[in-house]
């Protein structure tokens, strides 16, 4: 299976070509990318405009924006520090002249859920806090179907695995003939959702070789003149 940094699709159909220059909006499924590719590693601090820019370089891809959509997370026991980190990652993300960030929601409720394996005797079942974001793959869905109308952009990057995003990639390619790309952030013992791949003009890859060269400097500026550390933990 080849990767995005190889210049090779996963899937495409043969009528699918760029024109030069092309505007290309891209649309960053922030926890879908987080969790399919960055948890777990030394990579989180990603200049998003720098990582698009290497995996599409001009000059047949002209990036006109990028969305990146996320919600706030919450403060956990074993990871007090968690919101505050974010925060200062989306202050970095605002020095990006061309990027716009979208806010979901994240939500915790209380549930049960079984054990695993069940118990011969006691409860089959423990109550834990359940984590849920919301929203993200509908503000993706809508921004991606507006830009289409109003004309944004000639060709959209979806940045995502979520199979849920299959419907607004078919009706941009179907009722506005602009050809979508799907760029899976699938990491070490992910697969891309084939889902994603039947409806996609293009379907690649996200080559982890490319993301510690698109990192932030340590210190940076952000619009308002403020310093901006990288988190230690990062």
């Amino acid at each position: 299976m080849r990767r995005v940094g190889s210049r090779a699709a996963l899937r495409g159909g043969p009528s699918f070509s760029y024109r030069i220059r092309m505007r290309t909006n891209v649309y960053i499924d922030g926890f879908n990318l987080y969790y399919g590719c960055l948890k777990g590693t030394h990579l989180k601090w990603l200049n998003l405009a720098t990582f698009c820019q290497a995996s599409f370089p001009p000059p047949r891809n002209q990036i006109n924006r990028i969305r990146y959509f996320i919600a706030h997370v919450k403060a956990r026991p074993n990871d007090p520090q968690q919101p505050q980190r974010q925060q200062i990652f989306l202050r970095a993300l605002q020095a990006i002249p061309h990027l716009s960030v979208h806010l979901g929601s994240y939500l915790e409720k209380p549930t049960r859920m079984p054990l695993h394996p069940p118990p011969i005797t006691g409860p089959k079942t423990v109550q834990v806090m359940k984590s849920e974001e919301k929203g993200s793959d509908v503000n993706i869905a809508c921004y991606l179907l507006v830009d289409a109308f109003d004309d944004d952009y000639d060709a959209a990057i979806v940045v995502s695995n979520d199979s849920d995003l299959a419907e607004p990639i078919r009706l941009v390619r179907q009722k506005f003939k602009k050809p979508v790309i799907v760029l899976h952030p699938c990491g070490p013992g992910r697969k891309p959702s084939y889902t994603l791949q039947k409806v996609a003009s293009k379907s690649l890859i996200l080559d982890t070789r490319l993301l510690p060269a698109c990192q932030f400097p340590d210190t940076l500026i952000d619009s308002d003149g403020r310093t901006i550390h990288k988190p230690t933990s990062w």
